[in-house]
């Protein structure tokens, strides 16, 4: 338990030694995400201020949740990509969570957006959850796994 407490022990410059490709794909996609999320976020808060939204509370409203959550998955993809486990269970959970949004597109008539949402997501959980990512995230809770 010590150990998954202390992810600054091992780093180089910032960066954990041994992160697998795979968590650092997994956080370069979780950081896209994110990023998104703090676009769509923008938008939001554009459009109210113009005007373009009927009610102004939830365009306001929209943009704060993704501002907060945006934020959160960008995070957690930092983490990711420098190596901090904490940063797997939010992207696990945002990316299960944008799997419903992206077949509610897709039912909806936006095929044009929910597909490449889906695949993204996809590829964010198949990354996540790939051998060498799982093996690297055991090691933070078991000191025997790898050492043999």
């Amino acid at each position: 338990m010590a150990k998954q407490n202390s992810d600054d022990s091992g780093t180089e410059s910032g960066v954990r030694r041994g992160v697998p490709a795979t968590v650092r794909g997994a956080g370069a996609v979780s950081m896209l995400e994110g990023a998104f999320g703090l676009i769509l976020a923008i938008v939001f808060i554009v459009r109210g201020v113009s005007g373009a939204d009927q009610s102004k509370t939830s365009g306001y409203g929209t943009a704060g949740w993704f501002v907060i959550f945006g934020g959160a998955v960008l995070a957690a993809g930092v983490g990711l990509f420098l190596g901090k486990r904490w940063g797997r269970a939010i992207a696990v959970i945002a990316n299960i969570l944008l799997l419903p949004a992206a077949w509610y597109m897709i039912s909806g008539n936006l095929v044009p957006l929910g597909i490449p949402l889906g695949v993204v997501a996809l590829v964010g959980l198949g990354l996540l959850f790939s051998p060498p990512s799982s093996r690297w995230m055991a090691q933070g809770y078991d000191s025997s796994i790898g050492s043999a």
